[in-house]
């Protein structure tokens, strides 16, 4: 009986991984940007920047710049110089085109679940992509990749306690009903991560 073949880890090109940061930071901005759009919360430390914006009255690019800051020491020391140098690359541009997004889009009027639900797959495929290039999306994705590289645990679960408890946080400043919705893109995003992105499947 003849073994199977093993086949060779596939790395990934420079321009690759420039083509993986920005489609990456362009679906999670386009996500944010929705979300923000119907004053929805999402997980993470995202939803940190959300909480914060609603309530300094902020704009939501600047603050989620700001607060992935301290994870990127984390990032360095866990996960090596080129994880927390695309990661900083992913939410810098993330951020730009967050605010930008306002700029060039407008809605007369957006369904909320629409607007949660798309919220969470668009984000879900940013944090997809761009952790198969061995980087994420900043905040608690440096901490799931982390647990997912070191304990095996899937990067998707890890996310969904910690958006969980952030979005419970968020039940002061958030209409019940758009945090329900919240809730449920949130669970969506979680579920693309965690069905798509496994252990040991990508070589960085």
């Amino acid at each position: 009986m003849r073994s199977q073949p093993v086949s060779t880890p596939y790395r990934h090109s420079l321009i690759e991984y420039a083509g993986a940061v920005t489609v990456s930071a362009f679906l999670i901005s386009w996500g944010l940007f929705l979300l923000h759009s119907v004053q929805g919360v999402s997980g993470g430390l995202a939803g940190v920047a959300f909480v914060l914006s609603y309530a300094l009255g902020l704009p939501l690019g600047v603050v989620f710049f700001v607060v992935n800051l301290p994870f990127y020491y984390f990032a360095v020391r866990r996960m090596g110089w080129p994880f927390a140098i695309k990661t900083f690359i992913v939410v810098l541009l993330a951020s730009v085109f967050t605010s930008l997004q306002p700029m060039l889009v407008s809605f007369g009027t957006i369904d909320p679940l629409y607007a949660c639900a798309f919220s969470g797959l668009a984000v879900g495929m940013g944090m997809l992509v761009i952790f198969r290039h061995g980087a994420s999306a900043g905040g608690f994705g440096i901490v799931a990749a982390f647990a997912q590289e070191r304990f095996g645990w899937r990067a998707g679960y890890v996310m969904g306690v910690l958006d969980l408890l952030v979005l419970a946080t968020s039940i002061p400043l958030v209409k019940p009903l758009v945090l329900l919705y919240s809730v449920i893109g949130a669970v969506i995003l979680n579920l693309v991560v965690a069905m798509n992105h496994r252990p040991g499947r990508y070589t960085p």
